[in-house]
């Protein structure tokens, strides 16, 4: 086993209970995981420039329109029930 890493601490953070072999095998996986990613800090990434994503996002939404939302009028008259110019409402509580 790899002394990058314990089998056993990552088992237990991960709430795994593994056997003998698993781990045997896991424990392989792992170091392969490991040693690709180090192969990786190698490359020289310098002139790379930084992204949060893979790919170019762009805004997919419509431009906003003004348009009016109510008939002319008043939107409290649309309202099934109203007191003292406020919306009334059934109690909840």
């Amino acid at each position: 086993m790899s002394e990058k890493f314990n089998i056993d601490h990552m088992a237990k953070l991960a709430r795994l209970r593994l056997t003998d072999s698993e781990k045997a095998r896991l424990g392989r996986q792992m170091e392969t995981i490991i040693e690709y990613i180090d192969h990786l800090d190698q490359l020289d990434t310098s002139a790379v420039e930084p992204t949060s994503h893979a790919i170019p996002l762009e805004n997919v939404f419509r431009e906003d329109e003004k348009k009016q939302n109510f008939p002319d009028c008043d939107p409290l008259s649309l309202a099934p029930a109203q007191k003292n110019r406020h919306y009334e409402v059934p109690q909840i509580i």
